[in-house]
This record gives C-alpha cells, sequence and structure tokens, in this order.
C-alpha cells in the first residue's frame, strides 16, 4: 500500500486537497490517488492547481456534454472582462498555431472544422487503413524479433501512429522522426510541470512545425492527392473553405493527437497486460475478446488524464458554484475508476460489462481519432503477443515525469 500522507492532503469536510503533483508516486501510480479520492473528496479544489477537479464519472460524462461549459471563452467575454492577462510575447508562435485548434475552438467555428475533417476518421474509412497498419507492425517487429529484446516505445510504440496519421493527412512519413520531436515540446505547454525552458521549446517547435506545414499546403495547392490535407483545401463548407491558419492549426492538432496518446497507451496497455499475469492466448483469443482487452487497458490506465473546461455563465454543479470565466477541470482517467460506475475498479478485468470508459471524452470534442486508436490498438497488440512468446519485462517502466499525460519514458521488454 503506497503511504500517501506526505504528497496527498484530503479535507473531505471542505472539499480541499493538497496535491504535489510532482512526486513520483503520484504520476508514477495516479491510480491508488485517484481511489483515495473517490473515498472521499470525488468532486474537490486542488489547492495547489487553484481550481477546482470533478472525479466522478457521472459528473465528468456530463460536464463533457455540458453547453454551459466550453473549451473557449474569449468568444463571448474579453480578456479584461475576466481579468485574464495578455498573452505571453514569448508563446506568440505556439498561441497561433492553437488560435484555431479544434480542442480549443467552440460552435461555429468547431462544426464547421470538424465537418471537414470527420469523413477521414469515421471507423469504416478507418478500418481500410488495417493492411497497412498490420504490415507496419510486422515489419518493424521483424527487426527485433530475433534479438529477444528491445526497448518498445522508440522501436514500436512511437513509429506506428505517427506513420498512420502522417500517411491519412498526406505528411512524407520519413518525417515522422521530425514530427515525434516537434510533438513532444508542443504538449509540454499542457503539463503542471511546465517551465520558461518547456515554452521556449513549444513555441520554437510550433514555429518550424507550422513552417513545414505551410510547404506542405502550398504543394497540395497545386498538385493535390488523395489525403486528407488535399481535402481540407479544396472542400467549402456552407461556401467557405479553410484559411491558411485554419488548416495549419488543424493539420498539427491532427498529427499531435493522432499519435501522441496512442504511442503512450501502446505502452501502458503492455504493461498493464504483463503486469496482470492474464494469458495472451485468452486475452486476444478473437477479435471480440480482443476489443474487450483493448478497452480494459483504456479504462484503467488511460494516456489523457486531465481535460479543462470553462464555465461560459454563473452555473452550479454538484453543490460548487461557478462564474462565468471560471476554469474546471475534469479527470477523465479517475472517471474510468469510479467505484460507483466500475466494480473493483483498480483491477484489471477484460470480462467487466461495466459500460463504456471515458478516454475519449464525450460531446462535441470527442476524440476524432478514437477509431483510428483503437483500430491500432486491436492490431498492434494481439500481434506483439503472438509473435513475441513468453513477452516479459526486462526492467522495471520508466515513467514520463509529467502528469496531465500518463506514459512511458522506457519499456525493456524480452522474450522466449
Amino acid at each position: 500500500m503506497t503511504d500517501m500522507s506526505d504528497f496527498l492532503r484530503i479535507d473531505p469536510t471542505n472539499r480541499r486537497v493538497s496535491l504535489d503533483a510532482r512526486d513520483p508516486r503520484f504520476y508514477g501510480d495516479p491510480n491508488p490517488t485517484y481511489a483515495a479520492l473517490h473515498a472521499q473528496a470525488p468532486t474537490f479544489y486542488w489547492e495547489e492547481q487553484k481550481q477546482w477537479f470533478f472525479c466522478g464519472y457521472e459528473q465528468v460524462n456530463a460536464l463533457l456534454r455540458d453547453r454551459r461549459f466550453g473549451r473557449q471563452i474569449l468568444h463571448i467575454a474579453s480578456r479584461e472582462e475576466l481579468g485574464l492577462p495578455e498573452p505571453a510575447a514569448h508563446t506568440r508562435n505556439f498561441d497561433l498555431a492553437e488560435r484555431h485548434s479544434l480542442l480549443e475552438i467552440e460552435p461555429p467555428e468547431h462544426t464547421r472544422l470538424r465537418t471537414l475533417v470527420n469523413r477521414a476518421f469515421v471507423s469504416r474509412h478507418v478500418e481500410k487503413m488495417s493492411g497497412e497498419i498490420e504490415t507496419l507492425a510486422n515489419r518493424l517487429i521483424d527487426r527485433f524479433v530475433d534479438a529477444g529484446e528491445t526497448e518498445l516505445l522508440s522501436s514500436f510504440a512511437d513509429i506506428i501512429p505517427v506513420t498512420m496519421i502522417a500517411r491519412m493527412i498526406g505528411i512524407p512519413e520519413e518525417m515522422g522522426p521530425q514530427l515525434l520531436k516537434w510533438s513532444h515540446n508542443y504538449v509540454g505547454m499542457y503539463m503542471f510541470k511546465r517551465s520558461r525552458a518547456d515554452e521556449d521549446a513549444a513555441d520554437r517547435s510550433a514555429a518550424e512545425f507550422a513552417a513545414y506545414v505551410k510547404t506542405v499546403i502550398a504543394e497540395r495547392r497545386e498538385n493535390p492527392r488523395d489525403d486528407l490535407l488535399s481535402h481540407m483545401i479544396h472542400t467549402e463548407h456552407k461556401g467557405q473553405y479553410l484559411t491558411e491558419d485554419e488548416l495549419v492549426s488543424t493539420t498539427i492538432v491532427l498529427l499531435n493527437a493522432g499519435h501522441e496518446a496512442t504511442v503512450h497507451q501502446i505502452g501502458n496497455s503492455v504493461r498493464a497486460i504483463l503486469d496482470s499475469g492474464g494469458d495472451p492466448a485468452e486475452l486476444f483469443g478473437d477479435a471480440a475478446t480482443t476489443e474487450r482487452t483493448v478497452e480494459e487497458t483504456l479504462r484503467l490506465c488511460a494516456p489523457v488524464h486531465i481535460f479543462q473546461r470553462w464555465a461560459l455563465e454563473d452555473v452550479e454543479v454538484d453543490g460548487v458554484s461557478f462564474r462565468r470565466g471560471d476554469k474546471v477541470s475534469l479527470i477523465l482517467a479517475a472517471a474510468n475508476l469510479d467505484p460507483s460506475k466500475f466494480a473493483n475498479p483498480l483491477t484489471f478485468r477484460p470480462e467487466r460489462t461495466d459500460g463504456a470508459n471515458l478516454s475519449f471524452g464525450a460531446g462535441i470534442h470527442f476524440c476524432i481519432g478514437a477509431p483510428l486508436a483503437r483500430l491500432e490498438l486491436n492490431i498492434a497488440l494481439p500481434l506483439l503477443f503472438r509473435r513475441l512468446p513468453g513477452l516479459m519485462l526486462a526492467a522495471t517502466p520508466v515513467v514520463k515525469d509529467v502528469y496531465h499525460f500518463h506514459g512511458l519514458e522506457r519499456l525493456d521488454l524480452s522474450w522466449r
């Protein structure tokens, strides 16, 4: 049992929590902390973050769909009115790249952009990529199968999602390593521990990322192809085409969101399956059991933990009053562990029938790439365990020292 007394203090009466998000006992395995929060204060004010957080499944699920909350606030109120500081000069490139991000905007702009890209991500279209994913996964395994050991993130997990989303959008897949570098720096802006150095790296990468995407956009304007970027450039919605800034923002968010979380989830899933001691022959016996196994790993060790919302009007939720312009945080990964929704929530049980996890969100901002991520997991995971019999941990996994995403830095494996 983890001793949490020196990095977690809960005042259930006043729903106040002090939690050191930089303590490795927390970010290394947040689930015991989430269990403690569910038991004492599933809705709480996090002192260090100066914000209200929600862990309960019903609250998180409802708030993700509640149109009184949104990802954007400046479309209905000014910075001055809300008492918000002006944007920092040293993150102007990052802010520009985020200005039209699908993750950050609300209707009607969100509706227009999402409509243009949604067709490419529906399940029936994504499933056509099954053969490509399987071929790529097998090719990667071929490179290390005879060695008897590998570091899975760099040899496998990093490569599949970034290659497939690049192909879908129309970015040359040899750009994969560079896309990974830009993306890792870019998402550093979302971490609780971010420093000025992280912000500088994110801004620099945003500028380089945007400049590169503009060169590809220019080429696709002249020479359209059968890819998503060409479709976004040349398709109108209600008489309007996407501007270049909208194209850049949308391409960057699709590339980042289309691989970053899936990389983490491949590593998280392999670790969870190995830790469970379950028999891979049973966990991946057929398509149905494989799907249940994948969904259980998504529930138990989701890659994205926090999603934030602005209160768009004065509103009360679970006895807490919010004013317009207040920010709230929803812990998706904790909602997946709510004992009122999932029996024995900290236990790996692929056969469970408790309901759907919230790892991809809900509502209008439900992850557009969920069908692709699920397909990649349903193909890559059984293939790994089938081709590498006796798969086991070769060293203690190294967890990323961040909170917001949850994933691994290293996952060293060996097999017979």
